[in-house]
């Protein structure tokens, strides 16, 4: 049934746009023309994100910050296996994936590491990638408070996550 979901969908807004006398087409290719602008701004902040991504790994400082990091977490419940993932999931979405899949095939699917790592993947988010979306496009860019908050609430859920996983 769900192979279905998008056709309708777009089957719905012809139809849609056809009862309110609209040009889908018209309408879409003005939409794209008013997003270039939008995609313009934001190619620089995408681009010293994944940068700095890039040379975070590069640079070791990734390892050296979860050595130091790690009784940190442990702390907090967080084992030190995850806390590579802990660290990389607020720059890349595709670095965190990478790194759930080691685990993966580290100590297995179904291990509680496995699980937690998991749910950390799915209940943080790239919070660099999203703020520099976000404030390619605002005009008032005071952009520490935001960071450190969805910094802390991205920790906060990773920390969670793997007490649910601990308790289930």
């Amino acid at each position: 049934m769900s192979k279905y979901f998008i056709p309708v969908i777009f089957l719905f807004v012809f139809v849609y746009g056809a009862i309110k006398k609209v040009k889908p087409y018209d309408a879409f290719t003005e939409g794209a023309k008013s997003a270039l602008p939008l995609a313009a701004s934001v190619f620089p902040f995408l681009v010293s994100v994944f940068v700095l991504t890039e040379l975070f790994e590069i640079s070791g400082l990734s390892a050296i910050l979860t050595r130091v990091l790690s009784p940190v977490f442990g702390f907090f419940g967080i084992p030190e296996e995850l806390t590579p993932l802990v660290l990389i999931k607020p720059f890349s979405g595709s670095g965190a994936l990478a790194m759930l899949s080691d685990i993966f095939a580290e100590y297995g699917a179904d291990s509680y590491l496995a699980r937690a790592a998991c749910v950390i993947y799915g209940s943080s988010e790239t919070v660099f990638y999203i703020a520099a979306v976000y404030f390619a496009g605002a005009k008032k860019r005071n952009l520490l408070t935001p960071v450190l908050i969805s910094l802390f609430a991205s920790f906060a859920s990773c920390a969670f996550a793997c007490f649910i996983c601990r308790v289930m």
